[in-house]
């Protein structure tokens, strides 16, 4: 910290809101909280005399504010400031702050505790704190398991440091979110002034060629290699790198359903389908590029392939349990490993390079016949398929440069495989516990303003989302987005799983399926239709495409839609 022309005589509030200014954050998501006033008051102060400050979002629900906050870091890639309230808040913000972890999404969360309750000099921080909100060690003990890093500013002489090194620690490899405990009675605190410096954007760590050279000698004397990627296009410029790198080999790309974001133009010839599992026999080379887990069970070994880990942060730290069988690892920016392995696609066997593409182009070929052969077969259905579901919205959304969370489970497979996402950033796979999706699809919506944004989601997951918060957030801050439900009134995971394990059990024998029916549900859409939000409710097949489009016009109108789809399955 260094001295400024700053006035003294603000508190840590001010603190605060400064050291989020030198951040670079664009905006505060706060779940409302008693220890904020602080806060609030600086931000009062500061739009009233003209000084910058963190755009405010006012949220009704902690999972709405983590989960915006992960949606519009999915596509900025910087650190927002998340605010929640105490221990209870950051309880039930926790199932989020753990997705935005395995997403890698970067934030800054705080929330508060008092240190005197009531018994030191000062302010009085209230009674709520000594009978109710405090916990034995302080939040940021709690939050640890489930963040990058979790800590306490003690001091209103270090609090904007601390929230200087919470968002650098954030950004930095493996991204994710950081915490800081930050006590009532420090926020209140007289501050002096003294500001943190801003902070810059990570510097980059690339591979060297002493490194690259031996990969791209492997590479070249591979005569089946394939790319596995689960989250490449979640890096800066590592869409664009991938494609680049296996067009320059001719490799072709699996992204299999564990792939979290869009890496690859799913209709590019070299993309070769979500299966790994043929490639386990055959392919004599596999290059892991951003794969955290790409077999299962984790011990089943590929036959004879060498193995390639290219990968910023190969051995993820919060996987309790990961298994890559690496021979061979790139450590470093993975978008430039892959620049830098593109470049070296030079004196290759052309008799190998021709036998792989055709084989490619006849793998590439078939499955696109079988996509074309299901959406045909759904079209056909006396019910809404839902493969037709998502044929139709990759159709609508053709050219419109639209983005697709999704947070499905049993129709997650049908939606990435018909949906056929081309660019960068066009689809994102809600990490963590079921619940985030809405919030999540609305801070993908405040960062890509311009572009439609539809969230797929399960009947089950929707009913686990806060729903009315995340509509009141929508409607408040003028995000609106398309939300289709894929409704098959039931948890069919569930019931699939118990079938699984029990094929010939009591449940089968009565029918009696527990944990599972969601027939009693009222309509889904319904729940909208008091923000004045468009709503639709879909059972037949004819009916489908003009609901929807009505739906994606009210959205391009500045109006949330929802289509309730009854699909078949």
């Amino acid at each position: 910290m260094t001295d400024s022309d700053n006035r003294p005589g603000t508190d840590g509030g001010d603190a605060f809101v400064s050291a989020f200014n030198a951040v670079g954050a664009d905006y505060i998501f706060c779940s409302s909280g008693s220890e904020w006033a602080p806060v609030w008051e600086s931000l009062a102060r500061r739009h009233r005399d003209g000084e910058p400050a963190p755009e405010y979002l006012d949220l009704t629900h902690e999972t709405v504010a983590v989960g915006m906050a992960t949606g519009y870091g999915l596509v900025e890639r910087r650190p927002q400031g998340v605010l929640l309230h105490a221990a209870p808040g950051l309880l039930q913000g926790s199932m989020a702050v753990h997705g935005a972890l395995l997403a890698g999404v970067p934030m800054v969360v705080t929330s508060s505790e008092s240190t005197t309750y009531g018994d030191g000099p000062g302010q009085d921080p209230g009674g709520q704190w000594y009978r109710n909100l405090s916990i034995v060690g302080g939040p940021h003990q709690m939050a640890q398991p489930f963040t990058k890093w979790a800590n306490e500013a003690a001091s209103i002489h270090t609090l904007p440091t601390m929230i200087t090194r919470a968002a650098e620690l954030a950004w930095r490899a493996p991204a994710g979110p950081a915490y800081l405990n930050v006590p009532l009675e420090i926020l209140l605190e007289e501050w002096d002034g003294r500001e943190a410096k801003p902070i810059v954007p990570p510097g980059s760590m690339h591979s060297s060629p002493e490194e690259v050279d031996p990969v791209a000698q492997m590479i070249r004397e591979a005569k089946n290699p394939v790319v596995v990627t689960e989250t490449a296009g979640r890096e800066a410029g590592g869409f664009e790198a991938l494609v680049a790198f296996a067009e320059a080999w001719e490799i072709p790309v699996v992204e299999p359903d564990s792939a979290v974001c869009g890496n690859f133009p799913r209709t590019h010839p070299l993309h070769a389908g979500s299966d790994i599992g043929p490639w386990m026999d055959e392919a004599d080379l596999i290059l892991l590029v951003n794969c955290r887990a790409p077999f299962y069970p984790p011990s089943r070994r590929p036959s004879k392939a060498k193995i390639v880990v290219i990968d910023q942060v190969p051995q993820r730290p919060h996987i309790v349990y990961q298994v890559l069988f690496a021979d061979v690892y790139l450590e470093g920016n993975v978008a430039n490993t892959l620049r830098q392995l593109a470049k070296r696609a030079k004196d290759l066997d052309e008799s190998s390079v021709a036998v792989r593409r055709a084989a490619q182009e006849e793998r590439h070929a078939a499955e696109q016949s079988a996509i074309a052969a299901a959406e045909a077969k759904a079209a056909q259905s006396e019910g809404v398929d839902p493969v037709l579901v998502a044929a139709t919205l990759r159709k609508l959304l053709a050219g419109s440069g639209g983005v697709v969370v999704d947070e499905t489970i049993t129709h997650s497979r049908v939606v990435k495989r018909h949906l056929q996402t081309t660019d960068p950033d066009s689809y994102f796979y809600v990490q963590g516990g079921l619940g985030q999706g809405v919030a999540v699809a609305l801070g993908v919506k405040l960062a890509a303003r311009e572009r439609p944004v539809v969230l797929t989601i399960g009947d089950g997951a929707f009913t686990y989302n806060p729903v009315i918060p995340s509509y009141d957030a929508a409607k408040a801050y003028d995000l609106p987005v398309l939300i289709v439900v894929f409704n098959n009134r039931v948890y069919k995971s569930m019931n699939l799983n118990h079938r699984r394990f029990y094929p010939e059990g009591a449940a089968a024998e009565t029918g009696e399926w527990l944990g599972t029916d969601l027939h009693r549900l009222p309509r889904l859409a319904a729940f909208a239709e008091p923000f004045g939000m468009h709503t639709e409710t879909v059972d037949a097949t004819d009916a489908l495409a003009p609901a929807l489009e009505r739906a994606l016009k009210a959205v391009s109108e500045g109006t949330t839609a929802v289509v309730d789809v009854l699909v078949t399955r």
